[in-house]
C-alpha cells in the first residue's frame, strides 16, 4: 500500500468530477453543504484507510488554506 498521497493528476475525467460536486451542492444551504463535505470527506478518507496519508492531505490542504502547520 502506498504511504504518500497521490499529487498528481488521476482521475480520467476531472471537469465531470467538478461539475458533479458543484452540482451536489445545488439547492443546499450552507449548513446542507458543509455537512455534504464532512461526509464526502469522512466517506473518502474510509476507503483511502492509511493514516499517514490521511494525515499527509491534512497538512496540505491546512497550508494550502494558508494555515500554519499544526
Amino acid at each position: 500500500m502506498n504511504s504518500r498521497l497521490n499529487l498528481d493528476s488521476n482521475l480520467a475525467a476531472p471537469d465531470d468530477f467538478y461539475e458533479a460536486l458543484i452540482d451536489a451542492h445545488q439547492e443546499l444551504d450552507d449548513e446542507q453543504s458543509k455537512m455534504l463535505n464532512a461526509q464526502l470527506v469522512l466517506l473518502l478518507s474510509n476507503h483511502i484507510g492509511n493514516l499517514a496519508v490521511l494525515l499527509e492531505a491534512l497538512a496540505i490542504a491546512r497550508a494550502n488554506a494558508g494555515v500554519q502547520p499544526r
